[in-house]
């Protein structure tokens, strides 16, 4: 086997096991995973920068699906193409999928357990702190201060109270996005 090939399984190998370590043992879904995927390829792998992965967070966050899953795409994509996009998602699928199969087998028999009550209500904060962390470090990447936090903070508040439909917040948003950008564009000709 030539020494390009071996280098190219080689690097399969390292984003399908990094992406099937992180789908193995994060608890808590995709935005618990936000972080330990950013030591990874940005500060472990050098595999993105940290700008390119906050643009990749952002559009992973805008497709729909699993943000984990879109993360894995969007990474794999950029590293090696179709073939890395192919690699990257099966090893961010594959775990959650066994474990919830076994989980699922196993979860009639021992659900109405008081030790199994126990285990679910103890990882309930833990889950709250893995989602809590990369939000606040990403707020702080993408430079976020108290002023510009009133816009999600206000926005949320209209969907809830308001019942408001995320679907026309999510389009005027588009709308005035695209205004402004048109609107910039515009004055600096």
């Amino acid at each position: 086997m030539s020494e390009q090939v071996s280098s190219e399984l080689k690097l399969y190998g390292q984003l399908f096991w990094t992406f099937a370590k992180i789908g193995t043992f994060t608890l808590g879904g995709g935005y618990a995973m936000i972080p330990l995927i950013q030591h990874e390829v940005v500060t472990k792998r050098h595999w993105l920068k940290d700008e390119e992965f906050m643009n990749m967070l952002v559009l992973a966050q805008a497709a729909p699906g699993v943000i984990a899953v879109n993360a894995s795409i969007f990474i794999g994509y950029k590293i090696r193409g179709w073939k890395g996009m192919l690699v990257t998602s099966l090893g961010s699928i594959l775990p959650s999928f066994t474990i919830i199969l076994m989980i699922a087998a196993c979860f009639m028999r021992f659900k109405d357990l008081p030790q199994v009550e126990a285990v679910f209500k103890g990882i309930r904060p833990a889950v709250v702190a893995l989602i809590a962390a990369p939000l606040f470090k990403m707020a702080k990447a993408a430079k976020i201060s108290w002023l510009t936090a009133i816009i999600p903070i206000g926005v949320t508040l209209i969907i809830w109270l308001g019942n408001f439909s995320p679907v026309w917040v999510i389009m005027i948003t588009i709308a005035t996005s695209l205004l402004f950008v048109f609107m910039k564009q515009r004055r600096t000709k």
